[in-house]
C-alpha cells in the first residue's frame, strides 16, 4: 500500500495565537493520537497534498525528529472562506489494535444487466471497516458480473476477509436499471403482445366452426 511522507516537528506552544503564527507561516497544525501518548505537531500544507486531495486509502508515515509514527489519516479541518486546510487528525496504528478505516470500492467484472442494455448505478464509493493494521489495504473488490437487470448488490453480499464491515447490510452498493431505451422498448412491446393475445381466440373461432360436424336432416 502506497505510504506518505510527512515531515514535521512537534508543538511546544499551543493557544488560538501560536496556531495563526504556524498558519501564517504556511504550516498546518495536527494531532496523533492511539497510541501511547497522544502527540501535537505540524508541518508544512504542502506536504499533505498527495494524501488529502485523492480519494485513495493511503497510510501516512509522520516523521518527528527522530521519531516515526505510521498512521491513517481521521480528520480534517478547512477554512470556511478559503477552503485551505487548517488542521489534521491522525490515528496511530498499533499493530495489536485494531482500527476503524472507510476503505475505497473498487467494482470489477462486466455485469450481465449491462450487457443485457442496463446502466450501472453506484450508491456507494467506500465501506468503513474494522481490521488490524496488517489487513489494511487500498481497496475492496466488489464483482459485479452475475448481477442482471433490476438488481443490487447490497452491503451483506460483500466477502471481504479479516473485515468487520460496519455499514447497515441491507444498504445498496450498486444497481442495475433499465435505461429509456429499454423502458420505451418493454412499453411498445406490451400492447403488441395484448393485441396478439387479444387475436388469438378469434382466429381460433372460425377454425373451431370449420372442424364442427354438419347436424344430419
Amino acid at each position: 500500500m502506497k505510504t506518505i511522507t510527512i515531515e514535521g516537528q512537534l508543538r511546544t506552544e499551543h493557544g488560538k495565537q501560536a496556531t495563526r503564527q504556524l498558519r501564517s507561516e504556511g504550516n498546518v497544525p495536527g494531532v496523533i493520537y492511539g497510541g501511547a501518548k497522544e502527540l501535537s505537531f505540524s508541518a508544512p500544507a504542502t506536504s499533505f497534498k498527495t494524501l488529502v486531495y485523492t480519494p485513495d486509502f493511503q497510510l501516512a508515515e509522520v516523521k518527528l525528529g527522530a521519531d516515526s509514527y505510521k498512521c491513517i489519516l481521521k480528520d480534517l479541518q478547512f477554512d470556511k472562506v478559503t477552503d485551505a486546510l487548517i488542521h489534521v487528525d491522525f490515528l496511530e496504528l498499533v499493530e495489536d489494535k485494531k482500527v476503524i478505516a472507510t476503505i475505497p470500492i473498487k467494482f470489477t467484472g462486466a455485469a450481465k444487466g449491462v450487457k443485457d442494455g442496463g446502466k450501472l448505478i453506484t450508491k456507494m464509493k467506500a465501506l468503513k471497516v474494522k481490521t488490524y493494521p496488517k489487513h489494511l489495504r487500498e481497496n475492496i473488490e466488489v464483482d459485479l458480473t452475475e448481477l442482471e437487470l433490476n438488481a443490487n448488490v447490497r452491503v451483506e453480499d460483500v466477502k471481504a476477509e479479516n473485515y468487520e464491515i460496519l455499514n447497515s447490510p441491507r444498504i445498496p452498493i450498486a444497481s442495475i436499471v433499465l435505461t429509456r431505451q429499454l423502458k420505451q422498448e418493454e412499453a411498445s412491446a406490451a400492447p403488441a403482445a395484448g393485441a396478439a393475445k387479444a387475436a388469438a381466440p378469434a382466429a381460433a373461432a372460425p377454425a373451431a366452426a370449420a372442424a364442427k360436424p354438419a347436424a344430419k336432416k
